[in-house]
């Protein structure tokens, strides 16, 4: 069994370097406690790749990417750029670009509801508590990447949205896999009553869910999705959409699970995968050592599944979780008593390493007492 990885490491911009550094002591804990090595190769992309470079994604970057077994992104984005619509050269267009280049055609965001953060939550606690779905989004095809035109007089414009079968059957066996791992449930969010590329979604799905006999293979329209996301979010297990839809819900899913800086992501594709914290740069927070870094240290953990390491990536969720438990956590979740960015990244990695230690260690890190806080 391989041992050794490549890791490629795009802090990016705003709090990226600062959230991602403690998702590198997660990896480190994890090498150290099951003998797995992570090599390291740190790039630049967005923001500070144009203010070094001129190119939001240098093509060293590019490279190191293509040659990494995994990549772990923190962030994208700066003030200067986002107050400034007409500037030509911006940091998201790395991000896009390098998605394109490596192929990455899906993207999984897991939405679970921690029992300590259900209170944090708008939605009520018996309707949230249980929640654990994942969604499969189709990242590289559909409106998004249509023809675009404009009329001469610039009064009629039109968005062109295109899906093949081979770009739907991909995402789909990604989705049914997941599955059979989970709750062996798949709900197709589409609108097919009305659209002709989700007519194609449906019939391609159906037939294609006869290889997963033990999966149930269910539909639902996106608006009525939309609604069920919040009135009933335990039904989902893996949800499978295209862009547009997956962009909607996927967003609308984040607020269950009460804190935006828990949430993870992975962008897959067949050979390359980028794992990243779904929240922006945060540049209001940039060098304050308090932004949350739970969704990036999670991320970790994402990384870990896709290299085959469940004993590793098993290992961060239950730190992440003990540290919710006992409130080691940063300002956006507890602004009463909260720890910095680098505080709570050093628990997740001593939780890791010393996970048959009785809890005396734990019960004193929780009255302020340990070293490390």
């Amino acid at each position: 069994m391989k041992t050794k990885f490549n890791i490629t490491v795009i802090p990016g911009d705003g709090i990226g370097p600062e959230v991602t550094k403690q998702a590198q002591k997660a990896l480190e804990a994890v090498g150290d406690v099951y003998g797995y090595t992570f090599l390291y190769k740190e790039a630049l992309m967005g923001a500070c790749a144009i203010d070094e470079t001129g190119n939001p994604l240098p093509d060293e970057t590019l490279e190191l990417c293509k040659e990494s077994d995994a990549i772990l992104f923190g962030a994208i984005g700066d003030p200067k750029y986002d107050n400034d619509p007409s500037a030509k050269v911006r940091p998201e267009q790395g991000l896009l670009k390098l998605r394109k280049e490596l192929g990455l055609f899906c993207n999984i965001r897991p939405v679970k509801a921690y029992d300590t953060l259900i209170k944090n939550s708008p939605l009520k606690e018996e309707i949230i508590s249980g929640t654990d779905t994942v969604i499969y989004r189709e990242l590289t095809g559909g409106i998004y990447f249509g023809i675009k035109e404009l009329s001469d007089d610039g009064k009629q414009a039109f968005d062109g949205c295109s899906y093949s079968v081979e770009e739907i059957e991909r995402m789909a066996h990604l989705a049914f896999k997941a599955a059979r791992s989970r709750k062996k449930k798949v709900t197709l969010v589409d609108k097919a009553n009305v659209l002709e590329t989700s007519r194609l979604w449906r019939k391609t799905v159906t037939e294609l869910a006869k290889e997963y006999p033990d999966v149930e293979l269910d539909f639902l329209f996106v608006d009525n999705a939309a609604m069920q996301l919040i009135l009933n979010p335990k039904q989902f297990d893996v949800i499978l959409t295209g862009n547009l839809f997956g962009d909607i819900i996927s967003d609308e899913a984040s607020v269950i699970g009460g804190s935006i800086g828990l949430l993870a992501s992975a962008s897959v594709g067949s050979e390359n995968a980028l794992f990243e914290p779904i929240h922006g740069s945060f540049p209001q927070a940039k060098g304050k050592d308090i932004a949350n870094p739970l969704a990036s240290v999670l991320s970790a953990a994402m990384l870990l599944d896709h290299l085959g390491l469940q004993d590793g990536a098993r290992a961060i969720e239950a730190a992440v979780q003990k540290s919710l438990e006992l409130g080691i956590t940063t300002e956006d979740i507890n602004s009463e008593r909260s720890f910095s960015t680098s505080k709570v990244g050093d628990f997740i990695s001593d939780y890791i390493q010393n996970q048959e230690d009785s809890n005396l260690n734990f019960q004193n890190i929780h009255m302020g007492q340990s070293t490390i806080i």
